[in-house]
């Protein structure tokens, strides 16, 4: 007898429709065959699968059972199948006797004694339910809050492999959970690390307003012990907070990781992802036999922190370069080929020198331009602001805490992103994304400014990529004044942010 049962299947964060097929022969020797390209973890469902039915006092059949997950050309892998495989063969023998899963979709990991355990990528799952206009969808209790930010979708919280036949079989109720409110749970959340708390450092802290406010890429230099990691952690609470569809997003890609903390419907903070130097270009960038966000993916719409960016090995700073142009990475396989999101802040700090202090005589200054020189120079063409860090005076340490703080920071941010928003076609378009042909129109020079920046172009040899980077930053730090048109103070604000340039 054969049995169908609906489940999905994730290519990078993007799900597809997964057809659970199983077949029990009438005749033939006991073998079970596992068919779909399965991994090891699919592979042995069957042993967990084969547990929990009897365990959960129904029949296991005896006979020769072929299992087939559609489409086969796509890898499977997890214990995500093992309870639409259990609820095949339950059909199979009858011991399901409604067709109600016909209009569901299943996924979760089978204890041996029945109980449900959590799996990854539910939120895809309801998302792919949604798509396909089915019901609802059956998944883990630890799972189930996750699923329900997915509007439209019916969520059954379930724990034991019993008590999903028997609300397949209409002798066991599983009341459905209700959608969350993603406004409201998005308006609550705060940031972790206040600016107040940053002593001093207030040049920096108006570096980082700029570049929150037009989403630039940033580079911190200064010696150890100055709060570059702190004010980096700051960063997210200055941003705009997270739209439905950005918390969305960030909430897909942690929970095809595994990383949304259970019983979370939504991620509701700015990720801020801090990957060791140590980390291999797939860890940051992603990538495996089968194909998995990495660091970059991450810190969709949020931050990026790469602290002592000159001891990431050149090789994985290389792989950077396409994310930060294009806000995506392509994981190119021999049969397929996956794109992942990886729009984010590049927030990256460095000390001058590898001991961490600042150089003081010719010596240390040479041992600066050999360590700065580990950064390429077109990666450090797509960093928009490079600003120096210097250390705390002691008065400063030892005073009163009475800096600019967060809120009042995000304010100008919220008011410079409403400019860019109304201006440039949208919240998702701040002026970090203006093409060229955008700037050409919407950051127009007057004569003045267009004198000092060919002064600076000849000086600092700054790039054709930079000259727009320059532009940008122009056109927010205007933004940030509530100033239509750009001005020679706006430019020259700019080009001061453009540290490494006249360093290297």
């Amino acid at each position: 007898m054969l049995a169908q049962v609906h489940s999905f299947v994730l290519q990078g964060i993007e799900p597809a429709a997964c057809e659970v097929e199983v077949d029990v022969a009438d005749a033939g020797l006991p073998k079970t065959t596992i068919v779909g390209l399965p991994d090891a973890a699919v592979k042995e469902s069957i042993e967990r699968v084969r547990s929990a039915i009897v365990n959960s006092g129904y029949p296991f059949p005896m006979s020769r059972l072929t299992i087939n997950l559609a489409p086969a050309d796509i890898k499977k892998e997890g214990p995500l199948y093992d309870l639409p495989i259990a609820l095949g063969f339950l059909l199979a023998a009858q011991v399901v006797q409604t067709q109600k899963h016909k209009r569901l979709l299943f996924a979760g990991e089978l204890a041996l004694d029945g109980r449900l355990r959590p799996v990854n990528g539910v939120i895809n799952l309801a998302l792919l339910c949604q798509r396909m206009k089915m019901d609802g969808v059956v998944v883990p209790v630890d799972n189930a809050d996750e699923a329900t930010a997915v509007k439209g979708v019916e969520v059954y919280p379930a724990d034991t492999l019993s008590s999903v036949v028997g609300f397949l079989n209409d002798q066991h109720d599983i009341e459905s959970m209700t959608n969350v409110d993603l406004d409201a749970v998005l308006a609550s959340s705060l940031p972790g690390v206040d600016f107040a708390d940053v002593r001093g450092q207030e040049q920096v802290k108006r570096a980082l307003t700029v570049a929150a406010a037009g989403s630039h890429n940033v580079l911190m230099i200064g010696p150890a012990g100055t709060g570059k990691t702190m004010m980096a952690k700051a960063l997210p609470g200055i941003l705009p907070p997270l739209s439905r569809e950005e918390a969305l997003e960030v909430t897909r890609i942690y929970s095809a990781v595994g990383q949304v903390p259970r019983g979370t419907a939504l991620l509701t903070h700015r990720p801020v992802r801090s990957p060791h130097h140590t980390a291999s270009h797939v860890a940051v960038i992603g990538g495996g036999t089968v194909p998995r966000p990495g660091e970059v993916s991450l810190a969709h719409h949020g931050v990026l922190f790469l602290d002592e960016m000159p001891e990431f090995p050149r090789a994985v700073l290389e792989t950077l370069r396409q994310p930060l142009e294009d806000g995506q990475v392509t994981i190119a396989r021999a049969h397929s080929s996956i794109r992942l999101p990886a729009r984010f802040m590049l927030v990256a700090a460095m000390n001058p020198t590898p001991k961490g202090d600042t150089p003081s005589d010719e010596v240390s200054h040479r041992q600066m331009e050999r360590y700065l020189s580990k950064i390429s120079g077109p990666l450090i063409d797509r960093i928009d602001i490079h600003v120096e860090v210097p250390p705390v005076p002691y008065k400063q340490l030892t005073g009163k805490r009475d800096g600019t703080d967060s809120a009042a920071i995000r304010q100008h941010v919220l008011d410079a992103r409403k400019i860019q928003s109304l201006r440039n076609g949208g919240p998702l378009h701040p002026n970090s994304r203006l093409t060229g042909r955008q700037l050409d129109k919407l950051a127009v020079l007057d004569e003045p400014s267009q004198v000092l920046l060919r002064e600076a172009m000849t000086t600092l040899g700054l790039s054709a990529r930079a000259y727009d980077k320059v532009r940008r930053v122009a056109r927010t730090i205007a933004d940030l004044e509530a100033s239509e048109s750009i001005t020679q103070s706006h430019v020259a604000e700019a080009i001061q942010y453009r540290l490494l340039d006249r360093v290297l």
